[in-house]
């Protein structure tokens, strides 16, 4: 089949070569001169095929995303031993999928069907990774593969289909929830476009505190009175719960005062400037402001954190050059947790609230990706993550052999960023 994503790509042509010129360089022991025939989309397919069997993995990776690559070649790369060169086959893929329209995506569907098949089970994360974004939005995406997908024990794989895969029911979501095959797949699904009442309810029962935090953030989740209702009665020790809560469409009479009894002060004040109570519930949270007053000398008072001082003290330090691995294991040490949580937001560039979101999932990934880019050693990070993340110390991410951090840089951004919604970008 020659050229056979060719049509469907409208991209950059490089100056053609002659055949017998083509035939020449790909032969030649200049590895450059057979990638400059890799790459043109213009050689005969034979040769493109010829080179798909190159020994230089630079070379095959050209043929890889080359558009004119025979179907035969990119089924022989798919399978190719080196990751740089399947990734440049998902990639060439990943660039084709938005571009299939309805005729074009029935003729071809075969021939992705099987190569699709063989990258979204390949070993590398990273290549599973690119189909899956490249399949996220897709209606007519294979369901077997996007279910595949959805169930990977790699969030950077299941994240994009768990949150926006059309072709998955509510009856899978819910299985998938249940079981929970990779750290952060429940948030993926609570922050789905249409988020349904059963679907909320069993991201409920799964007690997951950033995912059950997604799902009262996303504004299209319909959740049932009853479980907001529980949900509010778990809250009071839930800070990262609050806003959301209050912020709630369609908040319940009785639901309001609840959260009247226990929020902030600066949430209080957005709870009754709410439009949508009844005259009776107004008054009811305006008694309670100002019985909490009363009570406490002060609304502020009663709902005063130690966080700003902390931070106070954390900017000192760090103007100081004493905010380091040392001042952060002695606090932790001592419980002064919320210090450690303002010298984070310091040294990470991020806001209190997203460091707080990143330790309440109870990730272990995601604590070790906070103290990475707090500067932090990776020793600090073993404290963090049973201290502060609450991870079993059977879960706990070890140091590599040197001490390093064990994870991959781009793994631990696409994890903050997971966990913060893009805050800490």
């Amino acid at each position: 089949m020659i050229g056979w994503l060719k049509r469907v790509f409208r991209g950059r042509r490089l100056r053609a070569i002659s055949y017998e010129k083509a035939k020449r360089l790909s032969r030649s022991s200049d590895p450059a001169r057979r990638c400059r025939v890799a790459r043109d989309d213009r050689v005969r397919p034979e040769l493109l095929y010829f080179l798909a069997s190159d020994p230089e993995p630079a070379v095959r990776a050209a043929v890889a995303g080359n558009s004119a690559t025979p179907r035969q070649a990119d089924l022989l790369l798919a399978r190719d031993g080196d990751e740089r060169v399947r990734r440049a086959l998902a990639g060439k893929i990943a660039r084709l999928v938005p571009r299939l329209d309805a005729r074009t995506s029935e003729r071809l569907s075969r021939a992705l069907r099987e190569l699709l098949d063989i990258l979204a089970a390949d070993e590398a994360a990273r290549v599973r990774q690119i189909i899956a974004e490249a399949l996220q939005a897709r209606a007519d995406a294979p369901h077997e593969i996007v279910g595949r997908l959805a169930r990977d024990g790699d969030i950077a794989v299941a994240g994009p289909v768990l949150q926006h895969s059309p072709v998955l029911s509510e009856g899978e979501l819910i299985d998938i929830v249940d079981v929970a095959p990779a750290s952060g797949a429940c948030e993926a699904v609570a922050r789905r476009q249409r988020v349904g009442e059963d679907l909320a309810d069993a991201i409920d029962r799964t007690g997951d505190i950033l995912a059950i935090t997604a799902l009262l953030e996303n504004r299209n989740a319909q959740i049932r009175e009853a479980t907001l209702d529980s949900l509010i009665d778990r809250a009071p020790k839930i800070v990262p719960w609050h806003r959301p809560l209050v912020s709630r469409p369609h908040l319940s009479a009785s639901a309001a005062r609840k959260l009247a009894v226990f929020v902030a002060a600066n949430l209080l004040e957005i709870l009754r400037a709410r439009t949508d109570l009844d005259p009776a519930a107004a008054r009811d949270i305006a008694g309670i402001m100002m019985r909490r007053l009363g009570e406490s000398g002060g609304l502020a008072a009663a709902s005063a954190s130690p966080l700003p001082t902390a931070l106070d003290r954390a900017s000192e330090m760090l103007a100081a050059g004493t905010l380091h691995d040392e001042a952060l294991l002695s606090a932790l040490r001592q419980g002064d947790h919320a210090f450690v949580k303002a010298a984070l937001a310091l040294l990470a560039s991020m806001p209190i609230a997203s460091v707080e979101r990143v330790l309440a999932a109870q990730s272990a990934k995601g604590v070790v990706a906070l103290a990475w880019r707090a500067g932090l050693a990776m020793r600090t990070a073993i404290r963090l993550q049973v201290a502060l993340g609450r991870i079993a110390q059977s879960a706990v991410i070890e140091p590599r052999a040197d001490g390093g951090y064990p994870l991959p840089e781009e793994a631990m951004r696409w994890q903050l960023d997971f966990l913060t919604g893009g805050v800490a970008r």
